[in-house]
């Protein structure tokens, strides 16, 4: 009797959108490792934090080094200086709030090259912005206010009055996530964390603090802060920043 060996092939479909975000990552990494290669210069990359999309046309200025506008890719090229240091960079484009922050160039390379950029706020609505590298895949941002609301991917994406949202949520590497919040009482504390949910499991895991993660704080119509995650410590949750009476006080430090 001839028998017959079965075999089951399972296929993991990612949604269409999901699948086609990540194959362009894929090909940017590569493209700019090329480019960088070939020309000897460095490429940064700026993108729209509530919709994760290039944003073209932005005048780009790097101190002591020259003014660029990104192209259909929101990238701009530029040669690096002579010696490793820290660049301030300034980005400036119609609809979107004013940026300044700099980059670190480290044995002739950015250690980091993906910025996400805020569209035009009210004066009185906040922002946060977290970008982050490659891993771990999955970065969660979340802003709780004490006695009060919970926003996160988990908990609550959008407020019942809809005076907060979950703007963007991120699980496949560098962001952005963003949470945009209406207004902030004066009477009341606020905290922002950031949790590494790709090694929840793991409390020795030190991902997180070599994720080169990052969270720009928006409000008043301005980049009021810029956070660097803690580097080489344990922990899965990066305690960011409080508002206490109105006032921002960092946090920065790591918990399991």
């Amino acid at each position: 009797m001839r028998t017959m060996a079965l075999f089951v092939v399972l296929v993991l479909v990612l949604p269409s959108g999901l699948r086609a975000q990540e194959d362009k990552q894929v090909r940017d990494r590569s493209h700019d490792a090329n480019e960088e290669l070939e020309s000897g210069r460095l490429t940064l990359r700026f993108f729209n934090a509530l919709t994760g999309k290039p944003v073209e046309g932005g005048k780009v200025s790097l101190k002591d080094i020259g003014e660029f506008v990104t192209d259909f890719d929101g990238k701009i090229l530029f040669e690096p200086p002579a010696e490793d240091r820290e660049i301030a960079v300034t980005f400036l484009a119609p609809g979107y709030i004013i940026a300044e922050f700099g980059v670190e160039i480290m044995n002739g390379s950015l250690a980091f090259n993906r910025f996400s950029v805020s569209p035009v706020l009210d004066v009185h609505q906040i922002r946060i912005v977290l970008d982050w590298g490659e891993n771990p895949k999955d970065l969660d941002l979340h802003f709780k206010k004490d006695g009060g609301y919970h926003i996160s991917f988990r908990d609550m994406h959008t407020l019942s009055d809809g005076t907060g949202t979950l703007d963007r949520d991120d699980t496949h590497g560098y962001g952005p996530e963003t949470i945009t919040v209406q207004d902030i009482a004066g009477t009341s504390r606020y905290e922002c964390y950031v949790h590494n949910y790709s090694d929840r499991h793991d409390t020795q895991s030190n991902t997180l603090s070599h994720s080169r993660a990052t969270v720009k704080l928006y409000g008043e119509g301005r980049l009021l802060r810029v956070f660097q995650v803690p580097k080489n410590v344990m922990g899965t949750t990066w305690r960011v920043f409080e508002f206490v009476g109105g006032s921002v006080n960092a946090i920065g430090t790591t918990t399991p």
